[in-house]
């Protein structure tokens, strides 16, 4: 008997009677937000608004009617010239725009043209108020996972109705089966010798649009 059989005899040996049996999983963390963090709806839209801030993320509200201008106006204000979107973007989303020229991201193959654009414009699948969490799923308006990883500028839109309380009620929106990234402020890291370096993992830059209901 190899020393690999031995242990697995000893496994085995261990497990007696309830090997094969799925053991089970406490589940006691808190699957919804508490009175005290929201008790309406709005509320837990503030406290994504709130939360998001706190990871040093840009976050402003808008009507519907205002999107498109309020995406143009925060590209011209960080003098964009050429960006890509997902190629189901809502075409109003981009409306407004004038000198800026916006890349399907079919068109864009390669990772240094990726890297070279000024931004990105993406919707997503689901917010998290409690972490002020995004989570993408590349459907739609969301594009491939790179566009949210590789350039330095994210602009992300969320609709009121996409941002849930807790991580347990996202989880149960979403299908563990598509590519998911999930977004808690701009990227940074401390990996190398304890120095904060922004846009470690991910884009510098993270520019959230709420649109309210």
């Amino acid at each position: 008997m190899s020393s690999r059989e031995e242990v697995l005899g000893r496994v085995r040996g261990a497990l007696g009677a309830a090997r094969g049996t799925a053991a089970a999983v406490p589940r006691l963390y808190r699957r919804r937000l508490g009175a005290e963090e929201a008790e309406t709806r709005a509320d837990v839209v503030a406290l994504f608004t709130e939360r998001v801030a706190d990871l040093r993320a840009t976050v402003r509200h808008v009507s519907a009617d205002e999107l498109g201008t309020t995406i143009a106006a925060a590209l011209w204000g960080r003098e964009a010239k050429r960006i890509v979107v997902p190629a189901d973007l809502p075409y109003g989303w981009l409306a407004e725009l004038e000198g800026v020229r916006a890349l399907a991201d079919s068109a864009v193959t390669d990772a240094a043209t990726l890297d070279a654009v000024d931004g990105v414009v993406t919707g997503c699948a689901v917010a998290i108020a409690q972490t002020g969490t995004i989570v993408l799923d590349g459907g739609r308006a969301q594009g491939r996972r790179a566009l949210s990883v590789v350039p330095d500028h994210h602009l992300c839109v969320v609709h009121a109705d996409q941002i849930v309380g807790t991580v347990p009620e996202a989880v149960a929106r979403l299908d563990p089966y598509r590519p998911l990234t999930w977004i808690s402020g701009p990227s940074v890291t401390t990996a190398v010798e304890q120095a904060r370096v922004p846009g470690g993992n991910g884009p510098r830059s993270l520019e959230v649009l709420v649109v309210d209901e």
